[in-house]
């Protein structure tokens, strides 16, 4: 099952979300389509936990907007990790990385 469809989570980490596969693979799209296989745009909204949204300012693979739009959605965002001149790939080499994880996990949780 998809996670928010009848499932049980206490939080969610999305460590360089996409917002939908059609929209990594054709940028100018704007509609989620029945054949995109990611639609993760048109399932945030039922997430009911709170939610850790990180990516990269530089992400040259899933660009840095794909998290902004699922961060903007999102029904129980706690504040977002957006590592300043991050790519897809380093990401995980920034000490802000496992800070915000930490704090996540110590502090944002603790207070839910």
């Amino acid at each position: 099952k998809a996670v928010g469809i009848n499932a049980e989570y206490g939080a969610v980490i999305l460590h360089s979300p996409l917002s939908s596969g059609l929209r990594v693979a054709c940028p100018d799209t704007k509609k989620t389509w029945c054949f995109d296989v990611f639609p993760s745009i048109e399932k945030i909204s039922s997430v009911q936990a709170p939610t850790l949204i990180i990516h990269g300012t530089e992400d040259e693979v899933i660009d840095f907007s794909a998290g902004l739009q699922l961060y903007e959605r999102c029904p129980k965002p706690v504040d977002p990790l957006w590592v300043e001149g991050a790519g897809h790939n380093d990401i995980e080499l920034y000490a802000v990385y496992l800070d915000r994880l930490k704090s996540f996990l110590e502090k944002d949780l603790a207070t839910k």
